[in-house]
């Protein structure tokens, strides 16, 4: 009896020392209490249950049981996680030899002996995918597939059947696993809102999240940038301000040829980011923007080595930031007769950034060099280069809002013929269609088209004889009244 209890007790040794260790991510291993009681005639069946993983460890049990859904309150479930679970042969775990030769095996090595191409399942809505009627064994579980932005938990062991912890002379046939995920979010901002006009500084600000594992091993920021943005630096912190050196921790590249930065973290800084993973990686990428236009820019976050090789937005691939727009446009004026509608030529405009400035003629805004604009033939004039009015930092605004930018064109000179305009013309830009008039400016003709009398001209002549012949008539008015009253004396 003795020695009967002497050899349960090796037994049970054997089968937690073969067990120990061999899960991960919140797996239990096996604690063989009695390895002879294992009925080789059953199934298993194994219960994934896939959830983000937590800012704060849960220390939750990990030894196969189910979790109930009061421990499991505030974990986020995953949906969408595709398992390969693959047996590792060469495995008896009914026997002794078997636990040891399985407590021996890391997950790579034990890959090299996996069956192919063994059996997948997908975690539904609440994060659950259930494989059933598998043969007793130790298993490898890999994840496969899962969505952008995401960082897959390793490959793990995990045996089937496993002691129950309760009874730990039963064993478990019903194992339940809960592997987390790292998921990492990101956004792309603008800040445009301080530019006007073609050549000032634009910010796009990429913010990204530190998937929440160690090691980390890969971290890459890229930011392809449309072709009507001009790339002038970028800078890299992380939101708490923990130190990161250039060179050292990081790097950037850009690449001219197709427009395109890089931030890429070494591995001392991937260590920085594992020790802070509540951080945010904040890169700032400073522009102008060159030609007019609706510029839409994203950028693409890859959270761990494997997502590098992925097409970004395929599975398993980086994060693609919702896109972020700027806008950008002209100034189209149609100069005309204020009477006859007729086209002007020859108008000179100059626009100002505010009507203070228009009043004072301060600031005028100057584009490529250019600062004033000159109506063609057909009355119009062109000033392109603007930013929108009505659209700033990423969004649209109206007048009186932040951000919004309303235009203020002065008249330098008028048309041959014509009066200056006696104040400003505001107007907007909500348009790069060169084609489409903004703001149409009548002019009215010299005096509003009342004809001056011209000095030295026959009015003048006629003027004056008619005053003389007055004067002549005035005259012989009074000599003839003279002499009558003489003849009546």
């Amino acid at each position: 009896m003795k020695s009967s209890k002497v050899r349960r007790g090796i037994l049970a040794s054997l089968a937690a020392i073969a067990s120990a260790g061999m899960l991960a991510f919140g797996i239990g291993g096996a604690n063989a209490a009695n390895i002879s009681n294992i009925d080789p005639t059953k199934t298993a069946t194994l219960s994934i249950h896939k959830y983000q993983t937590p800012a704060t460890p849960t220390n939750l049990p990990n030894n196969g049981t189910a979790l109930t859904p009061t421990q499991l309150a505030g974990l986020t479930p995953m949906a969408g996680v595709t398992f390969t679970v693959q047996k590792v042969n060469n495995i008896d775990l009914t026997t002794n030899a078997g636990w040891t030769a399985a407590a021996a095996l890391t997950p790579a090595q034990a890959a090299a002996q996996a069956a192919t191409p063994g059996v997948t399942a997908t975690t539904d809505a609440t994060g659950a995918a259930t494989l059933s009627n598998l043969p007793l064994g130790l298993y490898l579980v890999t994840e496969t597939g899962y969505p952008a932005g995401v960082t897959p938990a390793a490959p793990f062991l995990v045996t089937l059947p496993m002691t129950d912890p309760v009874n730990e002379n039963n064993w478990m046939y019903n194992v339940n696993v809960y592997p987390k995920n790292a998921v990492t979010g990101a956004t792309k901002t603008v800040t445009d809102a301080p530019a006007i006009k073609l050549g000032d500084p634009v910010q796009w600000t990429i913010t990204a999240d530190i998937p929440n594992v160690n090691p980390i091993d890969g971290y890459r920021i890229v930011d392809q940038l449309d072709p009507k943005l001009t790339y002038s630096s970028a800078t890299v912190k992380l939101s708490n301000n923990a130190t990161l050196t250039l060179g050292t921790d990081y790097t950037i590249a850009f690449n001219t040829a197709t427009n395109t930065l890089t931030v890429d973290f070494t591995a001392s800084g991937r260590a920085i980011l594992a020790a802070n993973p509540t951080a945010k990686v904040v890169v700032t990428v400073n522009t102008t923007v060159n030609t007019v236009g609706q510029i839409s820019n994203t950028a693409f976050v890859y959270p761990n080595a494997a997502s590098f090789a992925i097409t970004p937005g395929q599975p398993n691939g980086p994060v693609v930031t919702p896109p972020v727009i700027t806008k950008w446009g002209d100034i189209v004026l149609h100069k005309q007769d204020s009477k006859t509608s007729a086209a002007l030529a020859g108008a000179v405009f100059s626009v100002y950034p505010t009507q203070a400035d228009a009043l004072a003629g301060t600031n005028a805004i100057t584009i490529a060099g250019i600062s004033s604009w000159t109506t063609d033939a057909s009355g119009n004039l062109v000033i392109s280069g603007l930013r929108y009015s009505n659209w700033a930092n990423g969004a649209a605004v109206s007048p009186g809002q932040p951000g919004y930018q309303a235009y203020w064109l002065v008249e330098t000179q008028a048309p041959a013929g014509y009066e200056l305009l006696a104040q400003p013309v505001q107007t907007t830009v909500t348009s790069s269609d060169p084609t489409v008039v903004t703001v149409t400016v009548n002019n009215v003709p010299h005096n509003a088209g009342f004809q001056l009398p011209l000095t030295g001209g026959a009015g003048t002549w006629a003027l004056t004889a008619g005053g003389i012949l007055v004067l002549a008539g005035a005259g012989l008015f009074m000599v003839t009244g003279r002499r009558k009253r003489n003849e009546a004396e």
